[in-house]
């Protein structure tokens, strides 16, 4: 999600308290809140020799013991603001840095409300060959699509 969007679906649901739901269903917990905005820079060499940059918005959570601390999609948004002049007029991907149980990034996949709380849906990053033209054989050039394992009950063990 573009920063432009995820501000102005802030915006316009201030007072909702901000939810955090990983990829695999589970929620962070609710007294969570952002610890750091970050200006990621990325610049890098791809397999096929081509120099290319990124930049990314990197949102970092953080909880401890202050469960009766909520972040709301205002509070969130006047933070953002603080960090206004890092982007200028570049509007990046927003990501969220989440140890769990270690440091991972996700990308928001989708935002909706429920109830009283705004959930952001955090979805899965995927690494890719950038060069698939120069460095796969024409019938393995098809991206891998990672799926997570279906959510099952857990079983006991049988010995």
């Amino acid at each position: 999600m573009k920063l432009s969007e995820f501000k102005r679906i802030l915006s316009k649901n201030a007072s909702q308290n901000i939810r955090f739901t990983l990829p695999t269903g589970s929620k962070i917990p609710p007294h969570a809140h952002v610890t750091e905005v970050a200006r990621i820079d990325k610049q890098y060499i791809d397999c096929g020799g081509t120099r290319r940059t990124d930049v990314v918005c990197r949102l970092q959570t953080w909880f401890q013991d202050d469960t009766d601390h909520r972040l709301t999609a205002g509070k969130l948004s006047a933070i953002l603001e603080k960090s206004a002049s890092f982007f200028e007029k570049e509007d990046p991907e927003v990501d969220i840095e989440h140890e769990a149980p270690f440091i991972s990034h996700f990308p928001i996949e989708k935002i909706e409300t429920d109830g009283g709380a705004l959930m952001l849906h955090l979805g899965i990053k995927h690494t890719a060959c950038l060069a698939e033209d120069r460095c796969l054989p024409p019938h393995l050039n098809k991206p891998y699509q990672f799926k997570l394992a279906p959510k099952t009950k857990e079983k006991k063990c049988c010995c």
